[in-house]
């Protein structure tokens, strides 16, 4: 939790949770997203 992350769709982010192997909640600023595994489309920065 914490870490910045960068989305294809949704841009620059902070992920706020974690669901163990399902889904990682994401502020984006403007919005909150859950984004299911796997992860294809963020990456860790």
């Amino acid at each position: 939790m914490g870490d910045q992350v960068t989305h294809d769709m949704y841009g620059l982010g902070r992920v706020i949770g974690v669901e163990d192997g399902i889904a990682a909640l994401v502020d984006f600023g403007s919005a909150q997203r859950r984004i299911p595994s796997p992860y294809a489309k963020m990456t860790k920065l």
